[in-house]
């Protein structure tokens, strides 16, 4: 995170917008009628109906076990999925530390790969390639900064090896469907687009694995016997009733949000000197604002704090990068230990500011000074375009 030394901040890279105390009332009002706080009690059972009526329908329907946090969905999956000890899941390593801290506290081991070119994530072929010459009992994309994983092919994938995987799409709420095979985790933290504070989901058509996720989400109990050593993840009444609010604001929201985006982004897609990740459909919007630049990402960054415009280097540096996966092994696209374009995002990639409520001035004034600060730093090292990912 970047702010100018001098000015106070002007433009917030991400500011949260969840519900006031009005609109709060009317759900704390029947947790008060209701008395019941925890335990899988009537306003986390709504939320949890509604998030499956949206993934499901009656002849697919989806399980969905609420959690008190998106690290905690991802873990209690893991956990319930009884891998071998110390087997290798893969996953990017442009990614942020909870995918990778899920996989180790469950007694596995991260095995990190690259990340494709333009949408940056991990795809079906990447770790078709990765099996060539690694063994791994688990496949974790991420829908990289809300960028839907493809679906379709993780399905295909499952079906093809046998290979369980479980996408890590927590900023992706709103543009990650539920696969048939293929299991989605979500986080509700405050800073994403349905935000709710703290909170999570798992999602699933797996009605065995649902039963255990749900159990091991309680300590591990199974009726009155402990079947499996399980923690306390379970979503508060509390929260439900901030979800249940949200709830009720996302057509609004989602219609700000769409707005504004259709020209902030017409206006960044002809910015010299950056490209803009791919891989979000026509309707579909970033849950954070990333873009590589063709020059480094710190430079940008400080430039723009001198005019107040906050920015953040997002999953930088990459997991591989962190002394606690020093020890983990690579699989580049090679077979070898590089992740050429993991690297480069390592160096090229800035978040902008990007949130509900930032208003079409601020937008204009972020695209305005960037292409400004691009512009100077271009002609001063001699480039014309962005540096190409993975060259």
């Amino acid at each position: 995170m970047h702010e100018g030394a001098s000015l106070p901040l002007r433009i917030p890279v991400l500011v949260p917008d969840l519900p006031d105390a009005q609109e709060l009332m009317p759900w704390l009002s029947r947790i008060d009628a209701a008395r019941q706080y925890t335990n899988f009690g009537p306003l986390v059972q709504e939320f949890e109906g509604s998030l499956s009526s949206v993934w499901g329908n009656a002849t697919e329907p989806v399980n969905v076990i609420s959690a008190n946090s998106g690290t905690a969905a991802l873990e209690l999956c893991v956990a319930a999925l009884a891998l071998p000890p110390c087997a290798s899941v893969l996953m990017p390593s442009f990614t942020f530390p909870a995918t990778a801290t899920s996989v180790c506290r469950t007694g596995l081991i991260p095995l990190f790969t690259d990340v494709a070119p333009y949408t940056w994530q991990l795809t079906p072929e990447m770790a078709r390639n990765a099996m060539r010459t690694h063994e791994f009992a688990l496949v974790m994309p991420v829908a990289t900064f809300g960028c839907p994983a493809d679906m379709a092919g993780w399905d295909a994938f499952v079906v093809e090896t046998g290979i369980p995987v479980l996408i890590d799409a927590a900023a992706a709420f709103g543009n990650q469907t539920v696969g048939l095979y293929a299991h989605v985790a979500f986080s509700f933290h405050a800073t994403k687009p349905f935000g709710i504070g703290e909170g999570g989901a798992l999602a699933t058509r797996d009605w065995a694995l649902a039963r255990r996720v749900r159990n091991l989400s309680n300590f591990g109990f199974d009726a009155s016997l402990v079947c499996a050593p399980g923690f306390n993840a379970k979503l508060s009444e509390y929260a439900a009733a901030v979800a249940l609010a949200q709830w009720a604001r996302q057509p609004t929201q989602q219609a700000n949000r769409r707005a504004l985006w259709s020209a902030y982004a017409d206006a960044l897609s002809i910015t010299a000197g950056l490209t803009m990740q791919r891989g979000f459909g026509p309707d579909q919007l970033p849950a954070a604002l990333v873009v590589n630049l063709a020059l480094p990402a710190q430079d940008v960054a400080a430039a723009l704090a001198q005019s107040g415009i906050q920015t953040r280097r997002w999953y930088c540096p990459p997991l591989h990068y962190h002394d606690v996966f020093a020890a983990c092994a690579r699989c580049g696209p090679e077979g070898d230990t590089r992740l050429p374009v993991t690297e480069h995002l390592a160096e090229h990639s800035l978040g902008l500011p990007w949130f509900a409520g930032m208003s079409q001035t601020q937008c204009a004034a972020v695209v305005a000074t960037l292409q400004a600060v691009l512009d100077t730093g271009l002609l001063k090292n001699g480039k014309t375009a962005p540096a190409m990912l993975g060259a």
